[in-house]
């Protein structure tokens, strides 16, 4: 359904023979009759050469001369590579990202229990500083986050929705500063807008944990992504969508 916003009758024929091909994998409609297991012949024009390394071979494909169009908002925003993990959506952002010349700068967050959270000073003194930079949770950036100049990012909070910084906006980045970095907007109405991403103090509501995680850091992950034409606000894909990422 997103993919057909916009996009033209030959484009709307491809994308409703693909959307039936993937339906009919699910009802077991393909391979013969069969007992739950079966083999489903993937289309050639959908396939790509593994030349031994698969991270390599995708990044090639959907990102060619990836440091040579850095300037041209659009190539980011029509390309995209689906993976379905967050391990995965890392892999291909990490080495996206060694493809982009310039000086790499590396930001750690400032990680605490939250003051609020009701722990004593033993349950306090079992979560230290190693474990809290370890826990990776969705919706807030990992400890260690890896930019350079012109590497497209994703916000995940609302900043100034006025302005149209939400979650999900995409941007990218054109300064790194130690506490606010610069950046461009490439999605929705505001696209092209110089913004400026300051770190703040990031609390997720994620139960898996048994305390409040209190993680100062800049709210945004890289992003290889494409939200295909999605505006700022709206629900955006899960983090395992990357750019993409086939997905990023």
């Amino acid at each position: 359904m997103r993919l057909k916003v916009g996009s033209n009758v030959a484009d709307k024929k491809e994308i409703k023979a693909f959307g039936k091909w993937i339906l009919d994998i699910g009802e077991g409609k393909l391979g013969g009759r069969n007992d739950g297991e079966t083999m489903i012949e993937i289309p050639q024009d959908i396939l790509l050469g593994d030349e031994g390394d698969a991270i390599a071979s995708i990044s090639s494909c959907i990102y060619p001369d990836l440091d040579e169009h850095l300037d041209d908002p659009g190539y980011f925003q029509d390309r995209a590579v689906l993976v379905p993990t967050n391990e995965e959506a890392d892999s291909i952002n990490n080495h996206l990202l060694s493809l982009i010349d310039g000086e790499e700068k590396v930001y750690y967050s400032s990680d605490s229990i939250c003051p609020t959270d009701e722990c004593d000073a033993f349950e306090r003194s079992l979560y230290t500083s190693d474990i809290l930079n370890a826990v990776k949770l969705s919706g807030v950036p990992n400890h260690i986050l890896t930019l350079k100049v012109g590497v497209p990012v994703m916000l995940l909070r609302n900043i100034d929705q006025a302005n149209g910084l939400c979650n999900g906006t995409r941007l990218q980045i054109r300064k790194l500063g130690e506490h606010v970095m610069e950046a461009k907007v490439i999605t929705g109405s505001r696209s092209g807008d110089i913004v400026h991403i300051p770190r703040m103090k990031l609390i997720p509501s994620d139960r898996k944990i048994p305390f409040r995680l209190q993680r100062r850091k800049f709210p945004i992950v890289v992003c290889f992504r494409n939200d295909y034409k999605q505006e700022p606000g709206s629900i955006p894909f899960p983090s395992g969508f990357i750019f993409k990422e086939i997905g990023f």
